[in-house]
């Protein structure tokens, strides 16, 4: 049976959940097709998470424009959708005379892209702001902050669908047609639906869905980065981001330290253009890049203190030889595709640009037609209260309004059966492990998920109504169980 919408828009990453919080502002039918099996799979959840401040890119770019325009707009979007953040300002430290050189053109530019408050300082400012960081001379962006991908991406997500947003995942799309009437049929999994406007927010899949709607000459190239986490025990050690001075002929900016706000710290990402754009895999090659890059400016980086590694994928619409950096394709093109908004090519600072590049997209629909608002539309989320966050009174108080609360399912970071259980039956709850790490945090601490994940899985299955041989860990084919240990 045909499904049928005003809008539907492919792609549950940061930017197509985004684009859909901000269209259900409007009178519109609306829908997100996810190829993975839940939200936030891909490019959204494998990154810095840092908010950018929007000095690293070109003035009068699409790319500096929705960077500086997202950070100085993210403490209301915080607020409405109670996305934790801080602002810690950032330093990009330097050494040489030719460090020197480079940052000082980095705050020209970010002067002229808007940017307030940046300034060149000596070692005794570094030291002020971080004092083991190492470096002569620094860059000071104030404006940078940390926040939590996963909530940024969830939070508009369950807005979006408290809005009337409709989302269907493991629904990848494979055939998109235009009919005669002027309305899409969009072939998705095994389903069939029919959409008067398509928005492409695919990511690493966008080139293909945009030559789905006729847009052919995009090519994107995958550039793996790879990361690895440090212990809690070192959190008192980074109490800010810390860039080296950037080189944009690899198409990255150096070898990242930053603190997470749950008190881990990441380091990385590597720059490394693969094939694969489905190519997760860490190597212990770039572990040692990464060491020893990330050691002159951080002396704790030893291997004890590694407690995972992961990896990202940028959407590059540069290749390796070009290098550096494409700016965002954000475009109608009605001569091809009358009601498409086709985007293409949104590596970081996306996740930043999020809420600007959502606007840009409602923009370029109403210059094709009005847009009434919607009376109905809530902006505003809030957070399932976390237990490791409270008083030891309020964890009492609620306990006793819950004894779910009482049962600790994930002992490293103290989450608890009441806050999985919600991970899997809230707002689009999860139906994968990772589903649920990434909602409540279960299975980040330090034996990543030694203890937890067994209980998770039970849970999930439990809760779910599956078989063993049906969970599955994060992507479509990733297996638990394939079938008893020994046969009854």
């Amino acid at each position: 049976m045909d499904r049928a919408y005003d809008v539907l828009i492919i792609g549950a990453g940061v930017i197509g959940c985004s684009a859909a919080r901000e269209l259900s502002r409007y009178c519109l039918s609306l829908c997100v097709l996810e190829k993975g099996p839940d939200i936030c799979m891909e490019t959204s959840n494998r990154n810095s998470a840092v908010l950018h401040a929007g000095y690293n890119n070109t003035p009068g770019s699409a790319m500096a424009r929705f960077c500086v325009e997202g950070n100085r707009s993210f403490d209301r979007t915080a607020e409405e959708l109670d996305i934790p953040y801080r602002r810690t300002g950032k330093l990009v430290v330097g050494f040489t005379e030719d460090d020197r050189k480079a940052l000082g053109r980095l705050k020209e530019q970010g002067e002229k892209n808007g940017i307030q408050g940046m300034k060149l300082a000596g070692r005794d400012f570094i030291r002020q702001k971080a004092p083991l960081i190492r470096g002569e001379f620094a860059l000071w962006s104030p404006t940078t902050a940390i926040l939590n991908p996963f909530e940024f991406t969830f939070g508009m997500a369950e807005n979006a669908a408290e809005n009337g947003v409709e989302f269907f995942c493991g629904r990848e799309v494979t055939g998109i047609r235009l009919e005669e009437d002027g309305i899409y049929t969009v072939t998705a999994g095994n389903g069939v639906f029919r959409s008067r406007w398509i928005v492409n927010c695919a990511g690493l899949g966008s080139d293909k869905i945009a030559s789905m709607l006729g847009i052919d000459g995009y090519t994107l190239h995958p550039c793996r980065g790879e990361y690895f986490v440090l212990d809690k025990k070192l959190k008192d050690t980074l109490p800010l981001p810390v860039y080296p001075v950037p080189n944009y002929k690899t198409g990255g900016l150096g070898i990242h330290l930053t603190p997470t706000l749950e008190g881990n710290i990441l380091v990385g990402p590597s720059t490394e253009y693969i094939r694969n754009r489905g190519d997760y895999a860490t190597s212990r090659r770039i572990m040692e890049l990464l060491i020893r890059d990330g050691s002159r400016i951080y002396p704790y980086l030893k291997r004890e203190n590694l407690i995972r590694s992961f990896a990202g994928i940028r959407p590059k619409l540069s290749s390796k030889e070009e290098g550096g950096y494409h700016d965002f394709v954000i475009e109608r093109r009605a001569d091809i595709a009358p009601h498409a908004v086709n985007l293409v090519g949104i590596e970081s600072p996306g996740l930043t640009s999020a809420v600007p590049i959502a606007r840009e997209i409602v923009r370029l629909i109403e210059e094709a037609e009005e847009l009434k608002p919607n009376p109905r539309f809530n902006p505003i989320r809030r957070r399932f209260p976390s237990f490791r966050d409270k008083s030891r009174e309020e964890q009492e108080k609620m306990i006793r309004e819950n004894p779910d609360y009482g049962e600790i399912i994930c002992r490293c970071e103290t989450i608890t059966r009441a806050e999985v259980l919600h991970a899997i039956h809230g707002v689009l709850g999860a139906g994968t492990v990772t589903g649920v790490k990434y909602r409540c945090r279960a299975m980040m601490g330090r034996c990543q998920g030694g203890y937890c994940q067994t209980r998770i899985t039970e849970l999930l299955m439990k809760e779910k109504g599956i078989s063993p041989e049906e969970l599955i860990y994060e992507r479509q084919g990733s297996y638990l169980f394939t079938g008893e240990v020994r046969e009854k």
